[in-house]
């Protein structure tokens, strides 16, 4: 089987469902956003706040490629929420993997992160507004995606059997 590549917008549960996935199903699983952080020795938001946004685009667009050249099968990874966003990195998930789209509503965005300080597009304010502005964004590009699991209201093992369902 192809690498599954998990897309959605932040608090999509994306990590999460990237994890228990790769338990149930004996993968690989590969989280982008831990592996920049490896490579940067430095997290996300020191990521975005020292050197910037499209500072950080080039290196998950170099570390997504490299991660599905050195994992074409049988691997899960899971994106940051804007990494589809750029047109070479899509384009190359799409090419060479199977892209699911975790679609998950603002309002459940919100409730998910309410209290997270950490999101770098957020600024440390998290605002239903902002979350609806980025996803508005972003959901054309996210339809572009293989599979698309509406995440709302449901709990991990629901995503995972849908997921599993679509892979048949």
């Amino acid at each position: 089987m192809k690498t599954v590549v998990l897309i959605g917008m932040m608090g999509s549960g994306k990590s999460t469902i990237g994890k228990l996935f790769s338990e149930r199903s004996n993968l690989k699983n590969y989280d982008i956003d831990i592996e920049i952080e490896k490579n940067e020795n430095r997290t996300i938001f020191e990521i975005f706040s020292k050197d910037g946004e499209q500072y950080f685009r080039e290196i998950e667009k170099y570390i997504t490629k490299e991660f599905l050249k050195t994992h074409p099968e049988n691997t899960i990874i899971t994106t940051g929420g804007g990494a589809f966003e750029n047109i070479e990195t899509r384009e190359y998930l799409l090419q060479n993997s199977i892209v699911i789209y975790l679609k998950t509503s603002a309002k459940e965005i919100f409730e998910r992160i309410k209290n997270d300080t950490t999101r770098p597009l957020l600024k440390g304010e998290v605002k239903i507004e902002k979350i609806e502005k980025i996803l508005k964004i972003r959901e054309n590009h996210y339809q572009l995606a293989h599979h698309t699991i509406t995440t709302d209201k449901k709990t991990p093992e629901r995503i995972i059997d849908e997921i599993l369902g679509v892979l048949k």
